[in-house]
């Protein structure tokens, strides 16, 4: 029996039962007749099947590793499956490759494991290898350049060098422009297309989705590699180093056209706008440029890949680059949420196992894709998680008991769909098996459960739009207005603050904002209803937010600030910032996943339901006790150190 199971992690059960004199708790040990979870729920959570349980990401499978035999060994570590590729070696254009991985695909049926596909060769997402510009040159990324010592200062150039395509820990290789249709039409088609015509009568099938991996704008400097990193990362377009690094913007053929289209006006005569400025007129020209090329890049790249998933049975999912920095986001993506909500699976990429990651920034990576399924009325999230920040530090390999709080806290905020990038080898077999048991037990419970978020926190980006300046070197919040400095702060330490004080709140922009309903004293977006809404400091609502906002307030709901958070209240007291906590509903039962991320134990008191009986429900070992309160209005419980519960009350009627 691995540590997991005889560890730390099983606390939040016996400790329960512990605590039960000073609380006035009364929890039964082990399993009690007639307090179980309901059936249709219990044969998943004792033996949960290949599709609620981790996926491992395998690039480029030997041929000798792709029989039945290797698919089996895969399952016996208690994965439901893999996230591959055709091979990188010859990438797309050995056809000994598209064997070997037909084989895997037809292994991974036999086995009954589950395939997404990976899109690219390596990372970052667009450039099929390479094969796209060798297709066609005119296809790469451009960005309009401003340099004001030149007498001519604006100029259209090539986006490679001090960009992420040549600043990456796989490889310096040259990237095609996603806002141009005809590029990312031949990336599907080199892609895309290549796996349908060998592998189509798998889709809908074992084949379930297809995985994307951090495009973006490229027309940015977000730092460079470290020489000790770089010198191991391959070269397969050497950067010129004549190149001068200059303040830079996204740029497209037909963009001018699309802009006066939209707006009316020549973007070529208010181009310098776009680089600085401080009238309102300036901030006016910078929103609209980005607004548009955020439209672009969810219409040309992520909603022609979305419709060809659509068009082939498969879900399209994947992730953004460095989402939980909002200022750098707005040159990577323009807006984060807009481009998750075009997958069916949103995702988040989560490099650190780390638990305490939940109440600093980790709350962002994963509350943009929530937050997108939740208003895309869906309910799978992806992440691509890993130990890679400790293995980077020489740390070496996390521990279960951190990979399975890391899981918890991430579906605290919905997160169903785990892809590994977990050295297998790094850890004994019983370990993943439990880390394995632990996120399909979740997910038995949640993943068909609905998120009730009951407060928005306005995601503020069309403001950073309107402050956000290019520069030549690598880009920080320092570098910006003191006025996005302000609206980012707030907004950041809103999100942690809610995160730390257990209030379960989804992300909305100003375009979710500004089509929502006042009903019954409550904003309803996209057919879900909240109580109140979190406004961080210094932003600007445009007319149609602004005037939803007027009548929501009006009718009784509560618009608040980062300093009026003291006005939430979660429910659950005696529970410090270590605690993250998420809330569900699912067949008229209330849902609650409770998990400590710290590395102390917590007593805390959770209110009563309308039965005062909770079951709580142990991840890590499976058990399932009942508590009952003494009192209407509590239930005392306690949960160990990076250990996580899920409490599931009665129906309600």
């Amino acid at each position: 029996m691995s540590a997991i199971r005889k560890g730390t992690l099983i606390g939040a059960v016996l400790s329960a039962c512990l605590l039960a004199s000073s609380v006035g708790l009364c929890a039964s040990a082990g399993r009690t007749a007639g307090r179980d979870l309901p059936k249709e729920w219990s044969s998943d959570w004792n033996s949960p099947p290949a599709e609620l349980r981790p996926l491992q990401i395998v690039h480029g499978l030997p041929a000798s590793e792709t029989g039945p035999e290797a698919m089996t060994k895969i399952k016996n570590l208690g994965l439901g499956g893999i996230v591959c590729n055709v091979a990188f070696n010859d990438y797309l254009k050995s056809e000994q490759n598209w064997r070997t991985l037909i084989k895997a695909v037809e292994s991974c049926r036999d086995a009954g494991l589950i395939v997404w596909i990976y899109d690219e060769d390596g990372y970052p997402s667009g450039a099929a290898g390479g094969v796209v510009l060798e297709k066609n040159p005119k296809f790469e990324a451009l960005a309009l350049a401003y340099d004001a010592s030149a007498p001519a200062p604006f100029t259209v150039r090539r986006s490679y060098e001090h960009t992420h395509a040549s600043n990456n820990y796989y490889a310096a290789r040259r990237y095609p422009n996603l806002i141009d249709a005809e590029a990312v039409d031949c990336f599907v088609q080199v892609t895309h297309e290549a796996y349908r015509q060998r592998l189509q009568e798998h889709f809908g099938k074992t084949i379930k989705a297809f995985f994307t991996d951090e495009p973006s704008f490229m027309a940015v400097n977000i730092g460079q590699l470290d020489e000790a990193v770089r010198k191991n990362v391959r070269v397969a377009d050497a950067p010129d180093e004549n190149i001068k690094p200059l303040p830079s913007v996204p740029w497209v053929a037909d963009l001018p056209a699309k802009y006066r289209q939209r707006y009316g006006e020549e973007l070529l005569k208010v181009r310098s706008s776009l680089f600085s400025g401080e009238a309102a007129s300036d901030r006016k020209v910078r929103t609209q440029f980005w607004e548009l090329l955020t439209d672009l890049f969810a219409e040309r790249y992520y909603g022609k890949i979305g419709a060809w998933c659509r068009g082939h049975n498969v879900a399209s999912s994947g992730h953004i680059l460095w989402e939980e920095q909002l200022v750098q986001s707005v040159p990577l993506e323009g807006n984060p949420l807009k481009m998750l909500m075009a997958m069916s699976i949103p995702g988040l990429d989560m490099l650190t196992s780390d638990p305490e990651a939940a109440i600093h920034t980790g709350w962002l990576t994963a509350s943009l894709p929530g937050s997108a399924a939740l208003f895309n009325g869906g309910r799978r999230v992806m992440t691509e998680v890993s130990d890679f920040s400790q293995t980077m530090a020489k740390q070496g390999a996390a521990s279960v008991e951190q990979m399975c709080t890391t899981a918890a806290w991430q579906a605290a905020f919905g997160v169903t769909e785990f892809a590994l990038y977990y050295n297998r080898a790094a850890r004994p077999p019983e370990d993943y098996r439990a880390y394995c048991d632990f996120v399909g037990r979740l997910n038995s419970v949640l993943r068909d459960a609905a998120m009730r978020p009951r407060v928005v926190l306005y995601y503020p980006i069309r403001d950073i739009w309107g402050e956000y300046k290019p520069v030549a070197s690598r880009l920080s919040l320092d570098s910006q207005s003191e006025r996005a400095k302000t609206i980012v702060n707030s907004f950041m330490s809103s999100g942690q603050r809610l995160t730390r004080r257990q209030i379960s709140f989804a992300l909305a922009d100003h375009e979710l904002l500004g089509s929502a309903d006042i009903l019954d004293s409550q904003l309803v977006i996209k057919g879900r209803r909240f109580d109140s809404i979190v406004v961080p400091a210094g932003v600007e609502l445009p007319d149609a937010a602004a005037v939803r906002i007027e009548r929501f307030k009006a009718a009784g709901g509560q618009v608040l600030t980062h300093n009026d958070l003291n006005n939430l209240d979660s429910g659950l007291r005696g529970a410090g910032e270590s605690i993250v906590a998420g809330r569900f509903i699912r067949n008229g039962r209330e849902i609650m996943l409770i998990v400590n991320v710290g590395d102390k134990a917590c007593n805390m008191k959770v209110p009563a339901n309308k039965a005062s009986e909770w079951l709580l429900a142990n991840p890590a070992t499976g058990e399932i006790t009942t508590t009952q309160a003494n009192r209407a209005e509590e239930t005392g419980i306690s949960i160990s150190p990076r250990s996580a519960v899920v409490l599931v009350g009665p129906m309600e009627k």
